[in-house]
């Protein structure tokens, strides 16, 4: 039986003395004025002591794969527990709160929090996130920093799994100045496992599981002043990165691959917000700075030890939004955001194809800026039509790269209409279109490319989009949402590359409340993404052409049933079915289809809840989990000589979980 509660959860746990997470919400509402002596609440009434609910899980899962553990919570086979609850505590200006869920488990956190009002708080929390890929088959052993053949194939665990643990504090600073605040937050994460990577060696590809451990720490704090009519807040972010696994090496070849590299990141910001008549005024301005200087691989021709890297970084944002009349409302924004590069610059040996060239030249640090501007407006004509539109415009500049300059224009407008009865329609067009600077294949950047390849961040794109959205209720015990989009990207001066795109799709959703006790729910959707590129196998013109189908499936349905067993049991049920394909077919002189990657996945949840009494209740639920994925890239260890795979990663598995909670209200 599983319980897994490490040392930090049980510390938090005997943690009685909860804490209170900081409250940063702008108080909207001028109230100075306001005669609020005859106003009383007769229902207002705050509960002292405690009250909530705490439960307990325990049950049963069978599985062979660990991909079910992103459903489930957890990957094991077997018995498993977990603890609960959402708990609140008050006593005069006291308060304190707790919150858990699936802790223990492989997927669970736990927010512990407590206060004084007038006076601040301070809050502790701990969460373990682990997502699972698939068990991979190698006959490469990871061992300090070695990469180690082995003659038996070994399977190891694909899975990654982050656990933080972080505290707040937050005090109130009025006897400095009225409506001040001050706020410090540090969380530290570990996140360990393996997951999927690949190198080439003189001997071929090699696919391993690269092993992960590292931890983050992130530090944030700040001071905050809130008044009647203004705002603002100045705060500085900090987040500090290790990588605990050195650079990788095989038994004939040192430092074959490079590890991540340690880095710092710091921000200083300004914030603030001002409220003149019936308009806001809000602003930002932010300054940082990303340092990176870990050792380099040394190679013939190194001429450094370690990377000094840096990144200057400059944000500044300022925006308003205004009621010109009780009809028509105006919001305009302006952002502006430099990446300005300082890394080192040195002469390096340069590599072409494989082969050294023999050539020296100087490695570039690329610089951005972006500028973007959005303008909004809406006026109502009367309750039954309201119109909005927009302009959004970026222009983003690049140094060393095949275009310096691109700059991207969208137009729309949304008509809302209320004119049928019991209905909602929202309908919206837009048009997008980018340009820029002259598209040049430097050799600083892209010596070996087709000159005629457009990459497609970079290319000249026309974009026209539709969007449908209905709200309608022709019952008063039945709702239905639809909504459709579309929309066609297309690269007209674009000969080597992604020429078209085409996404188009729909939900359905149906809510009915059949009777007091029965509630049934629903919903469909389908979406398609079309693509094609062209390509040129003799580096010229276009002789070979690709069209890429992705086709997506969403169904769902379930109910929910009350009032049995003389009000004590409460039963539902969920079903739920994705299925997701992907074509790709090649034409040259004959049309050459790739294998398709494909995948579904069937799950269905049903439960039932029993009250044993006003305070106690049982909860008995059953999961089941199908799912089945196939791509034709997977291949089996060695089948490809010269290829060194981690097998066929596919998924084919049933999963089943029973799990019998039981749950404890306090007074």
């Amino acid at each position: 039986m599983k319980f897994n509660l490490n040392l930090i959860t049980i510390g938090l746990l005997a943690a009685s003395a909860s804490v209170n997470a900081a409250d940063f919400s702008v108080k909207q509402a001028n109230t100075s004025k306001v005669n609020t002596n005859a106003y009383q609440c007769k229902s207002c009434t705050v509960t002292q002591g405690y009250r909530g609910e705490v439960n307990a899980n325990v049950g049963w899962a069978s599985s062979d794969d660990i991909h079910s553990g992103n459903n489930f919570g957890d990957s094991d086979a077997g018995w498993r527990g977990s603890v609960g609850g959402d708990v609140s505590y008050r006593q005069g200006e006291y308060h304190a709160a707790m919150q858990a869920d699936e802790l223990g488990s492989d997927n669970g956190y736990l927010h512990l929090e407590a206060g004084k009002n007038n006076l601040g708080g301070v809050q502790l929390d701990y969460s373990l996130l682990t997502r699972y890929d698939a068990t991979a088959q190698t006959q490469l052993w990871h061992n300090n920093g070695l990469l180690l053949p082995d003659s038996h194939t070994r399977s190891l665990d694909l899975e990654l799994q982050r656990e933080k643990i972080g505290i707040g504090l937050e005090g109130e600073l009025d006897a400095l100045l009225n409506g001040l605040k001050g706020y410090i937050n540090y969380d530290h994460e570990d996140k360990t496992g393996n997951r999927r990577s690949s190198l080439l060696a003189n001997s071929g590809p090699i696919n391993f599981a690269l092993p992960v451990d590292a931890t983050t720490q992130n530090i944030n704090a700040g001071i905050c002043i809130d008044q009647h009519q203004w705002q603002s807040e100045l705060a500085y972010n900090g987040s500090y990165y290790r990588n605990h696994i050195n650079h990788l090496s095989l038994p004939y070849a040192d430092n074959v691959y490079a590890a991540t590299p340690d880095n710092d990141a710091h921000q200083v910001s300004l914030t603030g917000q001002y409220l003149l008549g019936s308009s806001v005024i809000n602003g930002r301005l932010a300054t940082g700075r990303m340092i990176q200087d870990d050792n380099l691989i040394q190679v013939s021709g190194n001429p450094l030890q370690s990377w000094d890297g840096e990144v200057e970084t400059l944000d500044a944002r300022i925006g308003f939004s205004s009621m010109l009349s009780p009809r028509w409302r105006l919001n305009g924004q302006l952002d502006y955001s430099d990446r300005d590069n300082k890394s080192s610059t040195w002469d390096f040996a340069q590599f072409e194809v494989d082969n050294v060239s023999g050539a020296f030249k100087q490695n570039v640090a690329m610089d951005i800026q972006r500028t973007n501007f959005k303008l909004q407006s809406s006026y109502r004509f009367n309750s039954d039509y309201r119109l909005l539109g927009g302009f959004d415009y970026k222009a983003v500049e690049r140094n060393y790269t095949e275009r310096e300059e691109t700059e991207d224009s969208a137009l729309w407008a949304k008509l809302n209409i209320r004119v049928i009865p019991k209905t909602v329609v929202d309908l919206k067009a837009s048009y997008e279109t980018r340009d820029g600077s002259t598209y040049d294949s430097l050799e600083a950047t892209s010596v070996e490319e087709n000159p005629l390849l457009r990459k497609f961040y970079l290319a000249d794109r026309n974009r026209n989009g539709l969007e449908l959205r209905v709200n309608h209720t022709p019952l008063q015990w039945l709702t239905v949402d639809f909504d459709a989009h579309y929309n066609n990207d297309d690269y007209d001066s674009t000969l080597i590359g992604l020429t078209g795109v085409k996404d188009y799709g729909y939900n359905v959703q149906l809510s009915a409340q059949l009777s007091n006790r029965l509630n049934v729910f629903a919903s469909a959707g389908q979406q398609w993404i079309e693509s094609d590129m062209a390509g040129s196998q003799a580096y010229a013109s276009p002789d070979w052409y690709t069209n890429v189908d992705d086709e997506f499936i969403d169904l769902n349905i379930g109910f929910t049933y009350d009032g049995l067993m003389d009000d004590r049991l409460s039963i539902g049920g969920n079903y739920q079915f994705a299925n997701s394909a992907s074509d790709t077919l090649i034409t040259t002189t004959t049309d050459q289809p790739y294998g398709d990657y494909y995948s579904y996945s069937h799950n269905l949840e049903l439960y039932g809840r029993y009250a044993l009494n006003e305070r106690m209740g049982l909860k008995l639920s059953y999961q089941y989990e199908r799912y089945y994925d196939t791509d034709y890239a997977e291949v089996s260890p060695y089948a490809v000589p010269g290829l060194v795979t981690l097998g066929e990663l596919n998924h084919n598995y049933n999963a089943h979980l029973l799990m019998l909670t039981f749950s404890y209200m306090l007074p």
